[in-house]
């Protein structure tokens, strides 16, 4: 019986006589990508085009890696993976530079909408370039093409009438007189009861919500309680689109689109749909195009996701292309890349948009990740919990790669996840540069030291050889099944097992050992593992692009892509230079995590000092009841443990008056030999206290700091003596 192999641009086709998989070197292979094929039900498709999008950014902050793990690194992992495939890609994003949050930041940092998002745009967009996402074209939604596009967009569907014009109750400020849109405005979730709920969204539970729904709601400008006022505002009737939705996702997704999407969107439809706003009062973003709508502007969540059209046409414009194909025609594939939190606005909002709109074609796919934890706690760019992207390239050089593999690694992408610095470091040391960095070392230096660069030529092929050779032409259609399902941690890890592949047989082989035996054999065995190597340098392009660049120059290879000629083994031919070997990844020391771990536990301090909240006041004393405490600067003279105490030091205080006994609850906190010499402060006239048979005779007060530890209340001023008093 006999298995035959077809290689696809999308699939792996395997054809056997009875309909089972025959025994091969490769069989564990293949049996995961059938079994994995048949579990999920791949829609097969041959599109003439694709457009992928990824979430628009807020230029309200830097990118930081939940934005990378969750959106950036997987839509740039397929976007690059299409175009070794030789497909007709376009990869757009852009600067989302509107809404509530851009005017929340300028107000924060005391400049213009317009300063901000000139600052965090420049910001973004040099560090997506720098860290080699591959966007075919990065826009801005504040340009004018997006402005026009957003407006006739509005328009078109106003025209026909499918918005819904009301007058509402909104939240107002009278004291900023203005109106609050939803992220102004904070209260009482009143599904989970968090009192730090948004008027859009619970970020504790994530329940969607509006403003008028918070308990006890505040105005994030003044504080003050605001009230409802009337006002005139456009709304989508998304509840018309109940029954494109349940046909189009229900019924038509359930198969292959990802359970953490299906299962929001299928809840949130079953939760019941209703009229959603598509206008605001702000005084920042694009104008409602339209009679009476003065003062008004397009809702965010309405013209962010219009920007991937904008962003299209503004690519289009400049390469002489038509963008329309691109978003009108059928044998174009659409796929969103987005994060958990933006499931709805593309999966029901904006398909409801173009519905209703009429001439856009819809998402094939919306493969959407959960989120990505930063050493245990919740990324947050307001309390600065991130590791921010720039800082990361200016810390890290040249290892942009690095971060790519341990967020790839460590995908959420069907729960959140955490990362780590230590589990960082040694993905790099345990795996880039023990496994594929290592691999590649010592085929370039073995194939430079026996033949002067020149790759051998190959004598009779051993059955090791075969059976490694066969497994290496399973991989890229085991790759591709993977990135074609959005399993991208997945599909690194194949990749990664093409460098095992390759490791494995060079330590079974031992060329180096050969070579003084059998020369001829290593030609075979050097040929063998070169071409493990020529592979690796494609096959690891969409994971780690500035790797493959490096590992093609090395090889000396011109061409780079995915649909390699296994046939005629022509990746490295016979007689072929290569170039000298250079380390693809170096080790991560010790040091340079511990600067990060102490970075973030200097957040940690800063936030816990903002947040806390002083102790309540206590009952009310009379002036008698303090003149009664004597409380006198003092030294400590001497300090030592309490014998089988963990939490006490025996001190002798020089108090001013005498030099006295105290035991004090602070061996936790101080070393004996730290604290000798210590200015400090007693209270000398409280009750002599037997403690664990030692007389002590007063109290020395403290304090704590952010970090909860103790510190000494002692006066900050030299020449203040001993005994001197309190008042």
């Amino acid at each position: 019986m006999k298995l035959k192999l077809i290689f696809g641009l999308s699939n792996l086709l395997f054809l056997h006589k009875y309909g089972q998989v025959a025994t091969c070197p490769y069989d564990p292979i293949i049996k995961n990508l059938i079994f994995a094929g048949n579990k999920n039900r791949i829609k097969m498709q041959n599109p003439k085009r694709y457009t992928i999008t990824a979430a628009l950014p807020y230029t309200n902050g830097p990118i930081h890696i939940g934005h990378l793990a969750g959106v950036y690194v997987p839509s740039d992992i397929y976007s690059r993976y299409l175009r070794l495939q030789g497909r007709d890609v376009v990869f757009v994003c852009g600067s989302d530079e509107h809404g509530v949050a851009i005017s929340m930041k300028a107000k924060k940092e005391g400049i213009t909408p317009q300063e901000v998002i000139d600052k965090y745009d420049g910001i973004i967009r040099k560090s997506f370039a720098d860290f080699g996402i591959s966007f075919d074209n990065y826009s801005r939604t504040s340009a004018e093409i997006h402005h026009k596009t957003a407006s006739e967009f509005f328009k078109k569907l106003y025209d026909k009438g499918d918005f819904i014009e009301e007058i509402t109750e909104q939240l107002y400020d009278a004291k900023a007189n203005q109106f609050l849109a939803d992220r102004f405005v904070v209260g009482t979730c009143p599904k989970c009861g968090n009192e730090e709920a948004y008027g859009d969204q619970c970020e504790k539970c994530g329940s969607t919500l509006n403003a008028t729904d918070l308990i006890n709601p505040k105005s994030t400008i003044t504080g003050e309680t605001p009230v409802l006022k009337s006002t005139k505002h456009w709304f989508l009737p998304l509840d018309r689109y109940d029954a494109f939705l349940r046909e189009w996702i229900l019924e038509g997704h359930k198969n292959d689109w990802k359970p953490n999407v299906y299962g929001q969107v299928k809840s949130w439809i079953d939760g019941g749909l209703e009229p959603r706003a598509v206008t605001r009062d702000l005084d920042w973003g694009i104008d409602v195009p339209v009679e009476g709508a003065e003062g008004k502007k397009l809702y965010v969540w309405f013209d962010a996701p219009i920007g991937y059209i904008s962003s299209t046409k503004e690519w289009a414009a400049r390469e002489g292309k038509d963008w329309e194909p691109y978003w009108k025609d059928k044998d174009t594939k659409l796929v969103h890349f987005i994060g958990k939190d933006n499931i709805v606005f593309h999966c029901v909002i904006f398909p409801a948009m173009l519905k209703a709109e009429g001439s856009f074609i819809l998402p094939d796919n919306v493969p959407a990740n959960e989120f990505l934890n930063l050493e245990g706690n919740k990324l947050s760019t307001s309390k600065n919990w991130a590791v921010w992207l720039h800082e990361y390239l200016e810390e890290f050089p040249n290892q942009q790669d690095v971060l790519r593999y341990a967020l790839t690694s460590n995908a959420p992408e069907t729960k959140d996840n955490d990362f780590t610095w230590k589990d960082f470091q040694a993905r790099n040391n345990n795996e880039l540069v023990a496994i594929f960095g290592n691999f590649i070392n010592r085929v370039v230096v073995l194939t430079n030291k026996y033949y002067n660069g020149i790759v051998p030529t190959p004598n009779e092929l051993s059955e090791v050889d075969e059976q490694t050779l066969e497994e290496l032409k399973a991989y890229p259609a085991v790759i591709s099944s993977s990135i074609e399902r959005y399993r991208f941690r997945e599909a690194l890890g194949e990749m990664m097992n093409v460098a095992r592949l390759g490791n494995k047989y060079l330590a079974d082989e031992e060329p180096w050992k050969m070579v003084k035996t059998d020369p001829e054999r290593t030609k075979t065995q050097m040929f063998v593992a070169l071409q493990i190597a020529a592979a690796l340098s494609s096959l690891c392009e969409p994971f780690l692009p500035f790797t493959s660049q490096k590992l093609l120059r090395m090889l000396n290879i011109d061409v780079n892509n995915w649909n390699l000629d296994f046939d005629n083994w022509t990746l490295l031919p016979a007689g072929h230079q290569i170039g000298e070997a250079e380390l693809l990844f170096s080790k991560i020391e010790d040091e340079a995590i511990q600067k990060q771990i102490d970075k973030l536990e200097a957040t940690k301090t800063a936030n816990s000092a903002e947040n806390k909240k002083a102790e309540p006041q206590k009952e009310l004393i009379q002036f008698e009841d303090f003149a009664k405490m004597d409380i006198r600067v003092g030294t400590i003279l001497e300090a030592e443990k309490m014998p089988k105490a963990n939490k006490l030091l025996i001190l002798k205080v020089d108090t001013g008056i005498d030099v006295r006994t105290i035991v004090s609850g602070i061996a936790e906190s101080f070393k004996p030999e730290d604290i000798i010499g210590k200015r400090v402060t007693v209270l000398v006239n409280l009750a002599p206290r037997n403690l664990r048979g030692v007389e002590s005779q007063g109290m020395i007060l403290m304090t704590s700091n952010a970090e909860g530890k103790l510190v000494f209340v002692n006066p900050d001023v030299e020449g203040v003596a001993n005994g001197e008093t309190i008042n």
